[in-house]
């Protein structure tokens, strides 16, 4: 049953790994089946060295298990609940990649204030307020993904596909299991390059036609960047 879908997460997880965002077990990726309703996750807690595709799990959008013997990712519910929200992903991916796990813990939106950030991101990477005492205290993984959403209200997912979640770490989005992948990876590095950016200028300016120019040459109505398919 989905084997595809599960070959694709799997292979995703372990590009994780290849790209140094994760170290032990501290990353998960999911991806959907729109159609079904269906999501393949990381198992928990599984070392990448020994997991195989046989472990991945499949569920519905409500959290029911409906292949695999082991338990799913404790990340799951962030997931589910991004999925239910934003209805153009197909991949999520969750680190605690280094620079950008530290922007998260200091509270702080990533600036957009250079190209390659905004060749990715149109918008500045947000950080979400502060989880509540209840919401630690209650379903604290779905909660998680409730202040995701929240911080998302009058932003585009599609043009800002990823966040960090305040004083704990990054998650990123994208068409499938591998683009979210890529977004993770990107975002780590924009992560970094701004961390250095601030130590050497702690005012950098970046104009806003820039920003604008080098994200709509990739994403807007006339894209030009690459190849035609």
């Amino acid at each position: 049953m989905f084997a595809e879908l599960k070959q694709e997460v799997f292979q995703a997880n372990l590009d994780l790994v290849k790209h140094g965002l994760v170290i032990f077990t501290w990353g998960n990726v999911s991806a959907i089946d729109r159609v079904k309703g269906l999501v393949v996750i990381k198992p928990s807690g599984v070392s990448y060295e020994i997991m195989t595709i046989d472990d991945m799990v499949v569920l519905d959008l409500e959290g029911n298990i409906l292949e695999g013997r082991l338990k799913p990712s404790s990340d799951t519910p962030t997931h589910l609940a991004l999925y239910k929200a934003f209805p153009n992903i197909g991949g999520v991916t969750h680190t605690h990649s280094t620079y950008a796990t530290a922007w998260a813990q200091a509270g702080y939106d990533i600036p957009n204030i250079g190209t390659t950030h905004a060749d990715y991101f149109k918008d500045n990477i947000p950080c979400t307020r502060s989880i509540t005492k209840a919401e630690i205290e209650g379903d604290y993984e779905r909660e998680t993904g409730n202040v995701i959403i929240e911080r998302f209200a009058g932003m585009n997912p599609d043009y800002t596909p990823g966040v960090l979640v305040d004083n704990h770490g990054p998650f990123t989005w994208g068409k499938d299991a591998y683009e979210a992948v890529h977004n993770a990876v990107v975002l780590e590095q924009v992560a970094k390059m701004a961390y250095i950016t601030y130590g050497i200028n702690p005012n950098p300016a970046m104009n806003p036609l820039l920003i604008k120019k080098h994200f709509d040459r990739k994403h807007g109505s006339n894209a030009y960047y690459g190849q035609k398919s």
